[in-house]
């Protein structure tokens, strides 16, 4: 028999109508709906959403509501401690259930513990469901009962066990609740940025359910089709992008999945190659699920000794584009203006950070943490401790990227480093990559000076890769 009581519905990271377990359940109790947001950046513990996330979360915000709203309901935001704010909606709206999608984090793991113990003690149903993974974390252990460390162990156990279900409908309409309840004001969360730096952000992303959907589709119909090639490419628009969509739950990984195979692409090299990618993504939370303290410290523990030599000044200028190295510099630029960096350029940029600067790996992490639309904590930390070789299936110690070396491969012709590094623009390929190397007519005539115009590599190719395999010599030693 349909409930006639309210179900509270805790939106998070999981901003869309389709595809939502919790917001299906709710529904199908019944009863009225009531659709809320609580912006509680506390209970975000250390990792608070930075400031291109926020972006991004306040126009997701704003589409969500748009999309209730076509259905007959209501986005309700509030602000504040979330237990608390759910305490109050239910003494407001009289509910006796509340739903959620789950999220992993290990702050918010045990958060919503919390709340689920604390509101069932006070006769409140309370229901979560996993609709931001193709999994839960804990259901995939090796032979031995442990978590994996390896991904192609790890995927292959995915491929072997899970069951790819279809995805939930969106809902045709929302039962709503008769009473109007109050709700913060969108910009009152103050989500986006006082000096507007996020110029670029508008032009490239239109951060929609729609959005998601048209990249989605035009993914799927013609450049998965040459995905394993062009993904490393990186002035191509060889990869989907969908990763900020991703983040923010306004498309699910089991939709792209069926997408993928749906379009019968999912048995070519390129939906394989693209589903493996969606499995980095679960193998990301897989680690940070079974080793929660890997956010900020080095799964591999006798990395903690690693002799990092922490200097501002190299930091600040790979953050502004200004190393020396123009495949780096221009990802640095990208990510500054577009909220998002190639992959390829990620790890190159990562690599020259760690590696090449010997800066610590948590500097890099922050740093895109807060510039990057697609900021997510499990897929950062897997990354960053992948390029420092501390982690899970991480890159061997003696891997140095050489970045002059990356960038004729990836960008042979240096359209990519023009487009993001225009001073260098009128360099020729044979020298956009290493411009400290070029003749002095040819610097002359591209209107080069260098160290002026255009730095000189902050630390050089060969000392760079020599301290760091000493460093990492002097490491093993121990």
């Amino acid at each position: 028999m349909p409930s006639s009581t309210p179900t509270l519905v805790w939106f998070r990271q999981d901003l869309r109508l389709a595809d939502n377990p919790a917001l299906h359940a709710a529904v199908q109790a019944g009863g009225p709906v009531i659709a809320v947001y609580i912006h509680d950046p506390v209970g975000d513990g250390r990792w608070p959403a930075g400031g291109a996330s926020r972006w991004w979360l306040h126009h997701a915000l704003e589409d969500l509501d748009a999309q209730l709203g076509a259905l007959g309901g209501q986005l309700i935001l509030r602000e504040g401690p979330s237990l608390q704010v759910l305490q109050a909606l239910l003494a407001e709206t009289g509910a006796t259930r509340v739903v959620w999608n789950r999220r992993y984090e290990p702050h918010h793991l045990a958060t919503d513990t919390e709340i689920k113990t604390v509101l069932r003690n006070q006769s409140i149903t309370v229901d979560s469901f996993n609709g931001n993974l193709l999994h839960d974390p804990h259901q995939i252990k090796n032979l031995s009962g442990n978590p994996f460390q390896v991904f192609t162990p790890f995927w292959k156990n995915c491929l072997a066990n899970l069951k790819f279900g279809e995805p939930l409908p969106a809902p045709k309409r929302l039962p709503s609740s008769s009473s109007s309840l109050p709700s913060v004001p969108l910009a009152k969360l103050k989500l986006l940025p006082k000096i507007k730096w996020d110029s670029g952000f508008k032009t490239h992303w239109k951060p929609t359910r729609t959005g998601a959907e048209h990249r989605l589709k035009n993914f799927v119909r013609e450049a998965i089709k040459q995905y394993p090639q062009d993904r490393d490419i990186p002035k191509l628009d060889g990869t989907s992008q969908l990763s900020p969509y991703l983040h923010w739950g306004q498309i699910s990984p089991l939709e792209i999945v069926a997408a993928v195979r749906a379009a019968s692409q999912d048995a070519s090299a390129g939906g394989i190659k693209y589903i493996a990618e969606v499995g980095w993504r679960e193998f990301a939370y897989h680690l940070l699920y079974h080793f929660p303290h890997t956010a900020e410290q080095p799964l591999r523990a006798e990395f903690a000794a690693f002799p990092w030599s922490p200097d501002p000044k190299l930091l600040r200028e790979w953050q502004r584009g200004r190393t020396g190295y123009p495949i780096v510099d221009a990802g640095m630029r990208q990510l500054w203006h577009t909220g998002w960096q190639h992959n390829r350029v990620r790890m190159i940029a990562a690599s020259v950070l760690v590696k090449h600067f010997l800066q610590p790996w948590q500097a890099g992490a922050a740093w895109y943490w807060d510039t990057l639309v697609d900021a997510d904590l499990a897929a950062n930390t897997l990354g960053w401790q992948w390029a420092g070789g501390c982690g899970a299936d991480a890159a061997p110690y003696f891997r140095v990227f050489n970045p002059v070396l990356q960038g004729k491969k990836f960008d042979p012709e240096g359209d990519y480093v023009r487009h993001w590094v225009p001073e260098l623009k009128h360099v020729p390929a044979e020298w956009i990559h290493e411009p400290w190397n070029a003749p002095a007519d040819v610097l002359k005539a591209a209107g080069i000076t260098l160290d002026k115009d255009y730095p000189k590599p902050l630390v050089g190719l060969i000392e760079g890769r020599d301290r760091a395999l000493a460093a990492f010599e002097k490491l093993r030693a121990k």
